[in-house]
């Protein structure tokens, strides 16, 4: 795998994905009455906004953290994995709402496979 453009692609995926996820962090966590309205359309009880933004700033965080960027790519996916079971159970546009979350968990894990070397080589290695 080519070293030094691998590493400048998954650096832009990387910050991309944690432009996007820190966005979303921000509205959460602000409050803003659209969070709260658009999760009540999907199930979601007033106020679980605030607590999904700080859970994801976590994540976001553990992601962006060298040494715990892979535990932090699989909780994200985790919650990405929610997100898409929500927006299928209750019916929501496929390609633009139910595989949005696969398409940030793509964005996500490319930009660490990129820009990881030790990651790619444990995982050459263990397949």
């Amino acid at each position: 795998m080519p070293g030094a453009w691998a590493r400048r692609v998954g650096v832009a995926l990387t910050g991309i994905f944690a432009l996007f996820m820190a966005l979303d962090v921000g509205i959460k966590l602000l409050g803003l009455p659209v969070v709260d309205e658009t999760l009540a359309t999907l199930g979601w009880p007033a106020g679980a906004g605030w607590w999904i933004g700080l859970l994801q700033l976590g994540l976001l965080a553990l992601y962006l953290g060298p040494r715990t960027a892979v535990l932090g790519a699989v909780l994200m996916t985790g919650l990405l994995g929610g997100a898409v079971a929500t927006h299928l159970r209750v019916g929501s546009p496929v390609a633009t709402h139910v595989l949005f979350g696969v398409y940030l968990g793509l964005l996500a894990w490319g930009g660490l496979w990129l820009r990881d070397a030790r990651l790619r080589s444990v995982l050459i290695h263990w397949a």
